[in-house]
């Protein structure tokens, strides 16, 4: 297969490439904490929305490009309520397919071709992919345990940071578990408020926080000057089939990024609006429950580990935990072993970045009974570790 140049330059998509392969697995029964799947079912007005939805003639036909009225006022409301955040529903809200295809698509709508863009390592595989399309230049923003994987900026290369024009934050991020203050958002947005560097906060992951609430980079002030925020549906809403998120904030990147859509897709599916509209008004009380859920899952299996001895950075967020893997692997050789020793399938650290290749990522997102059959599994490799 030929690529284009510009495509060839783009790492294989690990999830494309190992979704759905054929697995040589062991003796015991598949246990499967390699993707963020929610195992819980999408609410039940959020279904009954979408079947109204799917029945509504209107919906069946071209819709408005930016999308309805109706969807844009649930998220100017859930950004109020959750976060007291005000938002211009016109100027600063995008509606995205999907928060991959905002992350994705940023770069072409914020950079020049040359222009840097500071990537975390460890961090989602598929930001590089944007930066690629829009001929940027990838820099790393090493992050490391002993910061609580906070990216310190004095530590990037001056010629770098100078070249830099946007820069990808996420927490709590995936895969690491590690989340930010709103402390570190001020410093950041009041470092970067005066440069040409404008800031993206993938808030995919914003409904699980343990210790406290995740806060939002627009609650930091300044942050609409240079920052927007990409929030999704699909974990904290289990909607991750739906395929809907948002991006708020900075409202000449919001700008860019309707433009862009204008000519990539002519809206939405109106009954998958209708969805979203049900979803945002389960509100908090529906994200306080499934973040009880998570916090307990995190609570049992780390309680598991320390008891085995296994070593695992701190999960304060998100839905993954970051668990080291023993001296004689390599992240890849580990999750192989697991898979064919164990029948466990896990996400091995290497294709979230250089860093994380002493790791593997385990989700949590699976049902309670399955998670102790983990548990059970899991502590028969602490021998690995002594």
């Amino acid at each position: 297969m030929a690529y284009t140049e510009v495509l060839a330059s783009i790492p294989e998509s690990y999830f494309g490439k190992t979704m759905g392969r054929k697995l040589e697995v062991g003796t015991k029964p598949l246990i499967n904490m390699a993707v963020g799947i929610p195992d819980k079912p999408v609410p039940e007005s959020v279904i009954d929305a979408l079947i109204k939805g799917i029945q509504e003639p209107q919906n069946n036909k071209y819709g408005v490009f930016r999308g309805k009225e109706t969807l844009k006022k649930a998220v100017k409301k859930f950004y109020k309520d959750i976060y007291d955040v005000e938002l211009d529903q016109d100027k600063e809200i995008c509606i995205l397919y999907g928060t991959k295809s905002g992350l994705v698509h940023l770069p072409t709508c914020v950079i020049e071709p040359g222009d840097g863009v500071l990537l975390p390592n460890p961090g989602y595989t598929d930001y590089l992919a944007g930066v690629k399309l829009a001929h940027g230049e990838h820099y790393e923003l090493k992050l490391f345990p002993e910061n609580n994987y906070l990216p310190d900026f004095n530590q990037v290369d001056s010629e770098e940071l100078e070249n830099t024009k946007l820069i990808y934050l996420n927490y709590p991020s995936n895969p690491t578990g590690a989340v930010a203050t709103k402390a570190f958002f001020d410093a950041t947005i009041e470092r970067f408020r005066n440069k040409n560097t404008k800031i993206v906060h993938d808030f995919a992951y914003a409904a699980f926080g343990f210790d406290a609430k995740n806060p939002s980079i627009l609650q930091s002030e300044g942050a609409k000057d240079i920052a927007v925020e990409i929030y999704s549906l699909s974990k904290g809403f289990n909607m991750s089939g739906v395929r809907v998120g948002f991006a708020v904030g900075n409202a000449e990147i919001i700008e860019n990024l309707n433009y862009y859509q204008d000519h990539t897709q002519v809206g939405m599916w109106g009954a998958v609006q209708d969805g979203a509209v049900a979803a945002l008004e389960l509100g908090e009380s529906f994200l306080d429950e499934q973040n009880e859920l998570f916090r307990k899952r995190r609570d049992k299996v780390t309680a598991a580990l320390i008891e085995a001895q296994i070593p695992f950075e701190p999960m304060q967020g998100g839905i993954f935990l970051w668990v080291k893997v023993p001296a004689e692997f390599n992240s890849e050789e580990y999750v192989d072993f697991l898979l064919k020793s164990q029948s466990i399938l896990v996400t091995p650290g290497i294709p979230f970045g250089s860093l994380g290749d002493n790791y593997i990522r385990v989700s949590l997102a699976v049902e309670d009974a399955q998670l102790d059959e983990f548990i059970e599994r899991i502590k028969e490799t602490h021998v690995l570790y002594e």
